[in-house]
Parts: C-alpha cells; structure tokens; sequence
C-alpha cells in the first residue's frame, strides 16, 4: 500500500499536478501500473481518511499547538512503530516540524497502514502527506520535505 500511496503522492499531488481524476479511472490507472486491487482499495482509503484532515476544525490548535507532555505509546504502537521510528517522530517534535497534534495524525495514519514493518523511510513519506493536508503546516511541511529529500551522507553525530 505504501507503494500505491507514494506513487499517487509524488504523481499528483506533490507535483502540483490537478487531481480531478474520477475514483474508477483512478483506479484503472493504478492497476494497469501494476498495483495489486486490494493495496489500491485500501490505499484510496486512506487517502480519504487523511483528506479530513482538512476539514476538521483540529488544524486552528495544530498552529499554535505546543506541549511539554511525554507521549506514552500503547503496545499495539509499540508493535507496529519500531524504537527508530518513534524516536525519529520525538526528533521532528523537537524540531518544530510536528506538533502533539500533528503527531498524533500521523501517528494514527500509520495505525491505519496496517503494515507488519514501518520503515524510517515510509514514516517520513506519511509525515509529509499528513503535514501536506493539515493547513497551515507550509513551513513544517517544507522543513520535511527537505529532511526527505536531502541526504544525510557526511554528517557526523
């Protein structure tokens, strides 16, 4: 599915291409790019969860949200965020690129991947679209869009 997603992601939306595509051409276009039916379904679908994004009144808070808590993750979490992926979502808070409220959306738009293992890379890509559909997260999504695309050969810790 993370495949499917990506492809539509860097395909239409991130390359500011208009998406007024009807759902069944869309998803001929998917299949005959090789993508499996059920990862297409489930893809759509999850694009449509974080669609909402956008219409819920979260994103006033999302702003100017900013906490000190400390986030306690339940062992379903655990399980499908490994300790660099979680570590790596506490870096992007630290950083200003996530708030509590962003990350929790992408924290339950992973839970919604289903997915058995969550690579570094594939959380980064989750991010971005999660911070791509919650307004007013332009510099937040560009900080992370550079995270993503820029190569961290060479640095030295």
């Amino acid at each position: 599915m993370m495949d499917v997603l990506m492809y539509l992601f860097e395909t239409y939306i991130h390359s500011d291409v208009e998406l007024n595509v009807e759902q069944e051409k869309l998803e001929d276009e998917l299949l005959k790019a090789g993508f499996h039916q059920e990862a297409v379904y489930k893809a759509l679908d999850w694009l449509e969860d974080l669609a909402r994004l956008q219409d819920t009144d979260e994103h006033a808070r999302v702003a100017t949200g900013t906490s000190t808590s400390m986030r306690i993750y339940t062992q379903q979490e655990i399980d499908g965020i490994n300790t660099v992926c979680r570590g790596f979502l506490l870096f992007l808070e630290q950083i200003k690129v996530l708030t509590s409220e962003t990350r929790e959306m992408v924290i339950e738009q992973v839970m919604a991947l289903e997915t058995d293992e969550l690579s570094l890379d594939d959380l980064k890509w989750v991010v971005l679209m999660v911070l791509f559909n919650v307004p007013g997260q332009e510099s937040a999504y560009t900080q992370m869009e550079e995270l993503l695309y820029t190569s961290d050969v060479g640095l030295t810790h």
